[in-house]
């Protein structure tokens, strides 16, 4: 008789993945086993409060129903077909996307890298054919300290050198101006740009917003000067900012959006370029693709995802809770916390470094049950799923505020 496998604890698990997996992160020791709504459950059944929400993939909790549903419902019926081959869920999806973010045309994808490739490459056509850039001398303005994914073309760009060095040679055609400065924007666009592609809030850099009419001087800015405003919501998009987009904080229509991450639902990645009929129509059958880009099962949950945010609940939550989380933030300043940054459920926050560094404060407060992640030095990042109530939100204050005031 065979004896019963032992149960791996999470210890056992941690190591396992040493000789096998690459190196490429440095998770926090906790190993999850399941997950509902806000809450996390690892191997031997502890309990968290999920805080990072998968940076933003999560925004409407784990296990979402109605999005479990969606995805159940398209399992029994057809999962992938390639484009070789229309579906009958792609076209519903792509009309309500191009609604709600009030655009014409969607290109489907599946990460958030490839839909960042993808508008990089759309913005080089339309200069090309559109606007008369001269072969292969398109360029696209970009903002330090941005993260957009980490292909070798968009680490070309980066800033950060953890993600450059030993990578190279880069992809040329790329423009780097500090963010929020926009008489540097001025300057560096030119008769060559395609485009000024930036976060309209940068996610990675530790949740930086830009001075109130930053944006609005970017859209004018593109205008005038006949490039496109590529918005990248990747993060910051669908919700979480307490608006379906945070372009929306300035009442600014971009020419191309981002999105990816959320529009999944935490089931499937799943990303769009989404952008004006003029824009898109550059491409030709061929010149671009993705053997998974708008496949049945990712176009039934990302439909799903839209008809969630088409009620408005979501973003409204975000917008009151938001309240509460710059509140208690707020109330930390000088009590552990040297400032931080806050839209919506989105919170940099800079922990005083003689307390520690972000990742022992992640790593305390994972002790406690609740799970962040830190960025640059003393910054953890707060982005809890939209579903977390205000007494979940309140409690998970509390803990912070005990970890930095008494230590964990």
């Amino acid at each position: 008789m065979t004896a019963p496998a032992r149960t791996r604890t999470s210890d056992d698990l941690i190591r396992a993945e040493q000789p096998v997996l690459a190196h490429n992160y440095h998770p926090l020791p906790v190993v999850v086993a399941s997950a509902e709504g806000t809450w996390i459950q690892d191997v031997e059944g502890r309990r968290y409060l999920d805080m990072l929400a998968g940076y933003s993939a999560l925004n409407f909790g784990h296990r979402h129903p109605g999005l479990i549903e969606a995805a159940h419902r398209q399992l029994d019926r057809l999962t992938l077909t390639s484009r070789a081959f229309h579906n009958d869920r792609l076209a519903e999806f792509a009309e309500r996307l191009a609604a709600l973010t009030g655009l014409d045309m969607v290109l489907p994808m599946n990460t958030g890298a490839e839909a960042v490739e993808s508008g990089i490459k759309v913005a080089r056509k339309w200069a090309y054919e559109v606007k008369g850039v001269p072969a292969d001398r398109a360029t696209i303005v970009v903002a330090a300290d941005n993260f957009h994914g980490r292909t070798t073309t968009i680490v070309s760009f980066s800033t950060d050198e953890t993600a450059r060095t030993g990578f190279g040679p880069f992809t040329p055609g790329f423009r780097i101006v500090p963010y929020n400065d926009l008489a540097a924007l001025e300057e560096a666009v030119d008769e060559t740009t395609a485009a000024v592609l930036i976060e309209p809030i940068q996610g990675e850099a530790g949740v930086v917003i830009p001075d109130d009419g930053y944006l609005a001087g970017v859209r004018e800015l593109t205008r005038r000067k006949g490039c496109l405003f590529i918005a990248d919501e990747i993060q910051s998009g669908l919700g979480r900012t307490g608006r379906t987009l945070a372009v929306e904080h300035e009442s600014v229509v971009p020419d191309v959006l981002l999105l990816g991450k959320a529009l999944g639902g935490g089931i499937v990645p799943v990303s769009a370029v989404v952008a004006r009929r003029d824009v898109l129509g550059v491409l030709r059958p061929g010149e671009h693709g993705s053997t998974f880009g708008g496949n049945p099962l990712a176009a039934a949950v990302g439909t799903a995802v839209v008809e969630l945010l088409e009620t408005g609940e979501f973003q409204r939550r975000a917008a009151d809770l938001g309240v509460v989380l710059s509140e208690g933030l707020a109330a930390l300043v000088g009590r552990g916390v040297v400032g931080f940054r806050a839209r919506g459920l989105w919170a940099g926050v800079d922990v005083d470094p003689a307390i520690g560094t972000g990742r022992e404060v992640s790593e305390r407060l994972m002790r406690e049950g609740i799970l962040v992640k830190d960025t640059h030095g003393s910054t953890i990042r707060l982005a809890p799923p939209l579903t977390i109530t205000d007494e979940e939100l309140r409690s998970a204050l509390g803990t912070l505020e005990k970890v930095l005031t008494q230590g964990g």
